[in-house]
């Protein structure tokens, strides 16, 4: 194996490096603000370019055409693109790369626009200097990369769902119709998750419980591996082949091997504080779940009793516990207010409204909101037959939240407010009954979170790679996420989620082996003293371990942080794709006084 490296390399070194640079206009994006053909004419003067362009849309059919022909037709071994964020084409161009026969990784993506064009907009001299300092740079980079392949690790067809709400069973289902065996787990004693809560549901007005029913007989139907009361005692592993121990109630533990895992572990709902809107406090206030468990068995009558008192003035508060601000609301456990929107709760408390005229006409109901927001198809319909049956709508803002008091017997309560919609006319509503539409929080799952080193956002919800490209992928490999455990939903998108996420792990599975990219740490055994720091400051279990008195990696586990590069002393790790004398010259290219190649290594 030795040999065969050394052979590699003595030839990588004896290679001319011919690079070619091509830097793209992006439809004017780039080329309103950027001169292109300044920083082609610029890059030209390094020896190792051999060809530099520019084009309109490098990303187009012709513009890839353009790079495959230079490298077959002028023995380009070396590719640069200056172009839009990597993010978007850089898979586009390695692709290209491949067909024309060249190693996809003896490519790099310079993005001059987000990083230059955009922000730097009537500059266009600076922003021109910059883009050629950048791309030159990228040159420096790619003139000291070696081929690299990717890595390649087993796939166990076999899936592991943890959550059996609503999006979980239809990931599974998915799952289990493409040919992949799959173990769904849920911590409860049934499956059907938040749904079993509701009873009739937006936009089709079916049962909840049909819905889950329904659900429940299908996974049942098929040969799912179905966990009920058990929790997720530790995950080990990686893309391909994790290792799940799944404890039972009786405290006993399993194990199963999964090549990849979908995260369904849904939402809680915001539990207001005590005496938030007289909440905890007061019998007549109430939560919208608690509302909606309430009536669903009430038949219908001319009069709404409710402990003994009949209501004849209920009034529904928006936005408890989402869209909060920083000073006028109180704080979360960790300190920070929900300041997102919970997305759902406008079209659930519409909805609820209309039900409730429904069994109870006679009721006086009142809207307190601060924005109606019914995104979905049809949802606005909800808030046009609410106004049309007499509700009265009253809007209100953050610096004029309503103030809740008792009334002197007890029986009811008093909402004062300064209403928008009346010019900041204060306004005093009675009312016999308040329901607060609170938001939904992300559910605990710490435990998963830190044992796997989760990505969460701001909101605390599991947080995907792009929410446009890679909706439903984490940044941990093998590892997707469905429904509400990555943000309010309602049931048709977290559905949507859930097929979207079993098409992924299909994908991914499709074989008996996946590849990975390369940017993993690599150890010269030759320079490596054995101090052991690498392994102090690796956060992923099994990453790093020593092994003939000197570090090694196991490719699949490292993910290329470079933590282990920063405190290592003699320089004996690097990442592949971004070695130390990557950066060295890259530096080198961007800060030089006058654009000249910087010296590569023989």
């Amino acid at each position: 194996m030795e040999e065969e490296k050394n052979t590699q390399s003595e030839e990588n070194e004896s290679e001319e490096i011919r690079v070619g640079v091509y830097v793209c206009h992006c439809g004017g994006n780039i080329s309103d603000v950027v001169d292109t053909k300044a920083v082609v004419e610029a890059l030209k003067k390094n020896p190792n370019v051999k060809i530099a362009k520019d084009f309109v849309f490098m990303c187009s059919d012709p513009g890839q055409k353009l790079i495959i022909d230079d490298i077959i037709e002028n023995n380009i071994n070396r590719i640069v693109v200056s172009a839009c964020s990597p993010t978007l084409h850089e898979t586009t161009f390695r692709k290209a790369l491949t067909r024309a026969g060249l190693n996809p990784y003896l490519y790099e993506h310079v993005n001059i626009r987000e990083q230059d064009s955009w922000v730097h907009k009537g500059e266009n001299e600076a922003a021109t200097a910059k883009a050629i300092r950048l791309t030159a740079a990228g040159v420096e980079k790619i003139a000291r990369q070696d081929p690299l392949e990717p890595i390649v690790v087993n796939a166990e067809g076999h899936v592991v769902v943890i959550g059996g709400g609503v999006a979980g069973m239809r990931a599974a289902l998915a799952l289990i119709k493409r040919g992949l065996g799959v173990t769904l787990i849920e911590k409860g004693d049934r499956l059907g998750g938040r749904a079993l809560e509701l009873d009739r549901v937006y936009p089709t007005e079916e049962k909840a419980s049909d819905i889950v029913s329904q659900l429940e007989n299908a996974v049942r139907a098929e040969k799912i591996d179905v966990r009920l009361n058990c929790e997720i005692e530790l995950i080990e592993g990686f893309v391909g082949n994790f290792d799940v121990q799944i404890r039972g109630k009786d405290s006993k533990i399993d194990k199963v091997r999964a090549g990849a895992i979908v995260l369904a572990t849904g939402f809680d709902h915001y539990q207001p504080y005590e005496g938030e809107f007289g909440y905890g406090k007061s019998p007549i206030v109430v939560t919208l779940p608690e509302f909606n468990k309430l009536i669903a068995d009430m038949p219908q009558s001319d009069k709404f009793t409710y402990k003994g008192k009949d209501i004849k003035n209920l009034a529904f508060i928006h936005c408890v516990g989402s869209r909060q601000m920083e000073g006028v609301h109180q704080p979360q456990a960790d300190g920070r207010v929900n300041d997102y929107c919970s997305r759902v709760c406008c079209t659930a408390t519409l909805h609820t409204i209309n039900k409730t005229l429904d069994k109870f006409p006679n009721l006086n109901i009142f809207d307190l909101y601060k924005d109606i927001r019914t995104y979905g198809h049809g949802h606005e319909d909800y808030y046009e037959k609410a106004s049309k049956r007499g509700v009265t709508f009253f809007r209100y803002t953050d610096d004029s939240i309503p103030e809740y008091a008792p009334s002197s017997n007890g029986s009811g309560a008093t909402l004062t407010m300064k209403d928008v919609l009346t010019w900041n006319e204060e306004v005093s509503i009675p009312a016999d009954m308040i329901v607060l539409a609170t938001g939904m929080v992300p559910r605990d799952i710490s435990n998963l979170v830190g044992m796997l080193k989760l990505p969460t956002g701001t909101d605390r919800f599991l947080q995907e790679v792009h929410p446009k490209l890679r909706p439903v992928e984490l940044a941990n490999n093998g590892i997707m996420i469905a429904g509400t455990c990555q943000g309010p939903m309602d049931i048709t998108e977290s559905c949507a989620a859930a097929g979207a996420s079993a098409a992924k792990v299909s994908i991914l599975l499709s074989k008996k082996t996946i590849e990975m990219d390369p940017y993993v740490a690599r150890v010269d055994e030759a320079k490596c003293d054995g101090c052991k720091l690498c392994l102090a400051e690796c956060e992923y279990k099994g990453a790093l371990f020593m092994a003939e008195s000197y570090a090694h990696v196991n490719p699949a586990l490292c993910v290329g942080c470079g933590a282990c590069v920063a405190v290592c002393p003699p320089r004996a790790i690097n990442i592949a794709g971004w070695t130390l004398d990557q950066f060295d010259g890259m530096i080198d290219a961007i800060s030089m006084e006058e654009l000249e190649p910087a010296t590569v290594p023989a």
